[in-house]
């Protein structure tokens, strides 16, 4: 053993010393270009959750090159020879996906890959395809066609082709005016080709051989092929097909399936192990916790307004005069090296060790960061299904409990599964939907997981009435919610409501999933206070002729834009337009959108151009928000990326 061990690290220092003497060749070949830029992973084995991570790009006239940290000192993560590419060019539409800071992708195409990299500006995105087409211009293949938008999710955005290797939808034009295009190859050339090679190595393998990572809540099998997983400790992910159940090992040797969402990269600078960070906690919210928690030095660390920017939120009992107070701190960044501080003299390499710094240290901070305030360990989040490919459920397994009303479906009642997990038991009233299609189409919003989102468990349908079984929310609909507390909420806590529902209709626009009718009934909350979207793509398999029809009085009139009420037309712009009324919901406290007004007149009233009132409690800059969302042509109206980023700034203070 000990002598295989040594030759084990003799074999390491001769691959290192290759790799060391190849990456100096590298480094004095004249350097074209040379920038730090953010990469999206390559995803061989999965297609979501996407990676982006910050590399310092070397562009040569061999190769293009890049690593992690500065280039002459960090290692090597990736490099391309540029004889093996095909196609250089920018990716359109690609703000709109884009999960970084950077705005302008571009995208290298060479082999059976495709990089996707993100510059700074249009400026430094024109430099590098420029750059790379003159370094490209005589290789032996360059496509005909490409696709000029993003692979993700499953599928290209610009024709919707599911097969990575699909063939582009659009003509390639390398110099210009003038196409390249290879000539179609003759009978005797195709007999005569030689086998295709070994499919290259990933770049991406050298950087996830091994895939550590610490859970951050318990989880209890439900199913023999399930793994147990311990808050705070370590497992090795082996395998990632499923998006939202990877197979991990344990520290023991066991191995089974577990939550994806129940665990977190093990890395210094990733954020989510620490107990004092909360991904997507507002101010609002961060305020009312630590005024909570009442303790000197209680802090949260959450993502800031400005996406890529984390802010410090601080309670202090000593705020002046004898009253609390509650200060926030942008962590800022410098340029490069890339470090991070709150207060100047202080910096610091990742945010962790600036953390631990300021615990001891208040160092300009109104207090030390004493006490760590999270609601992480309170509330674990829901599941794909209660378990690994777990689509059916058994009906014997359900246990019927009270009844919580009925709607446009069926009757809801609240249940247990397996006598232990409440949830929300749907019957499915026989001829009121097409059940076949729902069925099929149930199994892909199931595979829809969001905080902002009511989960989808699964289904009894073997039997009718059919079961859809769902997470359970204590509070019920927000309707309700508004009418029963009427005068309890501040504009705030209202704009945080309506942020909540921005967050989950975000998620569905990014993953192409329309809703149809969202409104304020179709929202539920739970204990904590959390509104959740529900009812998503339900109103497509209804059977119901007065519902579907905008002459009955069923049809949501009232939420609805133009393009629906007259054409039918739904997309995520008409979703759009539905949130800017659930807005006006929200801030009237459960308020009927034109009360006194018949779905005619509604239309009528509408198509000249009036719009719904601002209420009382939403300021100038919140009813903007809902104007903004009901221009009448769908193209002027906001992504609800957009709109996501205006309600955190008003949050914020910042708007």
């Amino acid at each position: 053993m000990k002598r295989n061990r040594a030759l084990w690290g003799f074999q390491d220092r001769i691959f290192n010393g290759r790799d060391k003497i190849q990456q100096q060749a590298e480094m004095n070949s004249e350097i074209i270009l040379e920038e730090i830029l953010i990469k999206r992973s390559q995803q061989k084995k999965r297609t979501s959750p996407l990676n982006y991570k910050e590399r310092v790009f070397v562009l040569t006239k061999s190769r293009l090159t890049y690593y992690e940290g500065r280039a002459e000192k960090k290692n090597k993560k990736g490099s391309v020879d540029l004889t093996k590419v095909k196609c250089v060019e920018i990716v359109r539409n690609g703000s709109d996906i884009a999960a970084c800071q950077n705005k302008y992708p571009f995208q290298v195409v060479y082999d059976t890959n495709t990089l996707y990299i993100f510059a700074p500006n249009n400026e430094s995105r024109l430099q590098w395809v420029k750059n790379m087409k003159e370094e490209i211009k005589n290789n032996n293949y360059i496509l005909a066609k490409y696709h000029p938008q993003f692979w993700a999710d499953g599928a290209y955005h610009c024709c919707r082709q599911t097969e990575k290797l699909a063939p582009g939808c659009e003509e390639y034009n390398i110099f210009g005016d003038v196409t390249r295009k290879p000539l179609p190859p003759t009978p005797d050339a195709i007999r005569s080709r030689p086998p295709p090679p070994c499919p290259p190595q990933d770049p991406e393998e050298e950087e996830e051989k091994v895939d550590i990572v610490i859970a951050m809540f318990e989880f209890h099998p439900a199913e023999p092929h399930d793994l147990t997983l311990v808050k705070g400790e370590e497992y090795i992910i082996l395998e990632k097909k499923d998006i939202h159940w990877w197979k991990a090992k344990n520290k023991y040797g066991k191995e089974g399936y577990i939550p994806s969402n129940y665990v977190t990269e093990k890395k210094l600078d990733n954020l989510d192990q620490y107990e004092w960070y909360s991904r997507n906690m507002n101010r609002n919210k961060a305020e009312q916790l630590l005024k909570n928690e009442d303790k000197e030095g209680g802090f949260i660390v959450r993502n800031s307004s400005q996406a890529g920017l984390y802010t410090v939120s601080l309670y202090t009992k000593y705020g002046g005069e004898g009253s609390s107070s509650i200060r926030h701190y942008h962590i800022k960044e410098t340029a490069f090296p890339k470090q991070y501080y709150l207060a100047e003299k202080h910096v610091f390499n990742t945010i962790p060790e600036m953390i631990e710094y300021h615990k001891h240290n208040a160092a300009g901070l109104v207090t030390r960061l004493r006490y760590p305030v999270c609601q992480k360990g309170k509330c674990a989040p829901t599941t794909a299904g209660f378990s690994y490919d777990k689509w059916e459920i058994n009906p014997s397994e359900l246990t019927f409990m009270k009844e919580l009303g009925s709607g446009l479906f069926g009757v809801v009642r609240l249940g247990k599964w397996r006598a232990q997990y409440k949830v929300a038991i749907k019957a499915i009233r026989e001829g009121a939907m097409s059940e076949e299609d729902f069925i099929e189409e149930a199994k892909v919003m199931m595979k829809l997981t969001h905080p902002k989102l009511v989960q989808l468990y699964g289904a009894c349908t073997q039997q009718r009435p059919i079961y859809i079984v769902t997470e359970f929310m204590e509070h019920g609909c927000l309707l309700n919610y508004l009418r029963q507390r009427l005068g309890q909420f501040n504009s705030d806590i209202l704009l945080s409501m309506c942020q909540d529902v921005c967050e989950g209709m975000n998620y569905l626009e990014q993953n192409n999933f329309i809703h149809r009718d969202l409104a304020a009934r179709n929202c539920l909350v739970n204990d904590a206070g959390a509104v959740k979207v529900s009812d998503f793509g339900m109103t497509r398999h209804v059977l119901d002729d007065q519902y579907t029809s905008s002459c009955g009085a069923k049809f949501p009139v009232k939420w609805s834009p133009p393009e629906v009420f007259n054409y039918s037309k739904f997309s995520s712009k008409s979703d759009v337009w539905s949130f800017g009324v659930l807005m006006w919901e929200v801030f009237t406290q459960g308020k009927m959108p034109f009360e006194t007004y018949s779905n005619v007149e509604v239309v009528e009233m509408v198509t000249r151009g009036e719009r719904l009132y601002r209420p009382k409690l939403a300021t100038k800059n919140i009813y903007s928000v809902m104007m903004a969302c009901w221009h009448e042509k769908p193209e002027g109206r906001p992504k609800f990326y957009d709109l996501l980023l205006t309600i955190g700034q008003i949050l914020e203070g910042e708007f």
